[in-house]
């Protein structure tokens, strides 16, 4: 026979339940409300009797259990000061808490899914060799030679690095400046081919030179289309050679 209990303190299970909760006795995270509804659901079934006022009460109690939980995982972010949000911050916060919560149950899942596909797996373990676990004799009296011939190879002289793969560049940018600007001065404009090298890494140090001439005003340059020739024309009276190689 099932026992009924009626206390003037608690109205039904629930009513102990949320109590038990609002004292701290019980983890709110361990209460799932939806296995509570499930089984109240199926002893309604049971019973077939439905009673208007329990299942409002019951209603009632399940609230108040999802709006403790939604404070507490609002709480979290909120530093206790859920109460002076409004409708609209306290939904956000919320929204927020339940996104947090949905990935640390998706990494949770995760990790349970890599724990029931390796838990049975058994690595086998091999201990030291023998002649590993005892030390030698640390009073063993080494010739000289031995160490002559170990420390033999930090002695030698390293090999000189090839550098022929380096090209040696006979222009510097100071030499090409004062080339470019005696012959703007001796035969005015003139185009960058026809004063560039012809050595690649030469012609980049003759534009650099071009570059630098244009930043400090004493020439202009034209490229009337992409690719095309630059035409360099001189401007006002030469500065200082010290300024340039500064």
């Amino acid at each position: 026979m099932d026992l009924d209990v009626d206390l003037d303190v608690f109205v039904g299970p629930f009513d102990l339940l949320v109590t038990l909760i609002l004292k701290d006795e019980v983890d709110l995270w361990e209460v799932r409300v939806s296995h509570i509804i499930a089984e109240y659901v199926v002893r309604l079934a049971e019973t077939g009797q439905f009673d208007l006022e329990s299942t409002s009460q019951f209603v009632v109690l399940i609230a108040a259990l999802l709006e403790m939980k939604s404070r507490l995982l609002a709480d979290d972010e909120t530093g206790g000061e859920l109460e002076e949000l409004d409708a609209a911050e306290a939904g956000e916060e919320l929204l927020a808490g339940l996104v947090r919560y949905s990935q640390y149950k998706g990494a949770a899942g995760a990790l349970r899914e890599l724990w029931s596909r390796h838990a049975n797996r058994l690595y086998r373990q091999v201990g030291l060799p023998a002649r590993f676990l005892h030390a030698g004799d640390m009073n063993t009296r080494l010739a000289p030679e031995l160490l002559a011939r170990g420390l033999a190879p930090l002695l030698r002289e390293p090999a000189v690095p090839d550098v022929s793969h380096i090209a040696d560049l006979a222009v510097t940018l100071v030499r090409e400046l004062r080339r470019l600007r005696a012959l703007l001065a001796e035969s005015g404009p003139l185009t960058f081919a026809s004063v560039a090298p012809r050595d690649r890494l030469e012609k980049a140090i003759t534009f650099f030179a071009l570059l630098e001439l244009h930043s400090r005003g004493e020439v202009t340059l034209d490229q009337r289309h992409a690719f095309g020739e630059i035409k360099i024309t001189p401007l006002g009276s030469r500065p200082a050679l010290a300024d340039a190689a500064g």
